[in-house]
């Protein structure tokens, strides 16, 4: 899979030593941590995926994340959502997470976005970004961003968790073979998508599948190893089973396939 960018960001001597633990790695190197801070990411939703998916990616040193999700903090949101203290209840989530990011990498460009989004916002927003991270709760919010990535090329990394079972996959419209979301989850299925406030969430499970989509946003953007494309991968915390299912393209599909 060849990377998203090329090597163009310099980076300083406190720079090289800050991510020296990456650059130490052959797969990463130098070179690869210039592509990291040259990449433009967008995380929708903040909360229990995005919160640790988020904080990975600042801490990896990307160099611009844009932080999507409307919702304003909630008690019950910090079994899960580590990105957020008690002093953000009743603020943004947004805003809380730039906050917390900023403070522990003041060297990237965090941008807070409070509004929901819609078809119009993402068909502007995703374009302006290299990798979509999918971290939202909502079946409806889901295809509307498989929408927009699929209509801009660009890859997205989609991760869900219910209870004790998370999902894990990476859409890559650039991919010929790849399928997108309403491949595997179709719109016509109705699928209801319950909140957590109803069917329950181990908070670790939220941590697991957030990281996840972190490193396989790294590998999309240095340009290493496989990716999920074609791939679903399944997680039961209970068992702590990790099973793996071959996902295609449809060949019917009215998004992937009106835009081929």
């Amino acid at each position: 899979m060849p990377s998203l960018l090329s090597p163009e960001t310099d980076l300083s001597d406190a720079t090289l030593l800050r991510y020296s633990r990456h650059i130490l790695l052959d797969e990463i190197g130098i070179e690869g941590q210039q592509r990291i801070a040259s990449a433009r990411v967008l995380v929708v939703g903040v909360g229990g995926l995005g919160s640790p998916a988020a904080l990975y990616l600042a801490c990896s040193g990307i160099g611009t994340i844009t932080l999507a999700d409307h919702d304003t903090v909630e008690l019950t949101n910090l079994q899960r959502q580590i990105l957020h203290t008690m002093a953000s209840i009743g603020g943004s989530k947004a805003e809380s997470a730039a906050n917390r990011i900023t403070a522990i990498n003041p060297d990237i460009q965090v941008v807070p976005l409070m509004t929901q989004l819609n078809e119009k916002s993402l068909k502007s927003l995703v374009p302006e970004h290299d990798v979509v991270l999918d971290c939202s709760d909502n079946f409806f919010t889901r295809q509307q961003v498989n929408r927009a990535c699929v209509a801009s090329k660009i890859p997205l990394v989609s991760g869900a968790a219910v209870q004790f079972d998370g999902q894990l996959t990476v859409f890559d419209p650039r991919n010929a073979h790849s399928p997108c979301y309403h491949c595997i989850f179709s719109e016509e299925e109705n699928i209801e998508s319950l909140p957590c406030s109803v069917t329950g969430i181990f908070a670790p499970l939220t941590g697991m599948i957030g990281s996840l989509q972190a490193a396989e946003t790294l590998k999309l953007i240095v340009g290493m190893g496989s990716s999920l494309v074609g791939r679903l991968l399944m997680i039961d915390a209970r068992t702590m089973r990790f099973t793996s299912i071959h996902t295609v393209r449809h060949p019917n599909c009215g998004v992937c396939t009106q835009n081929s």
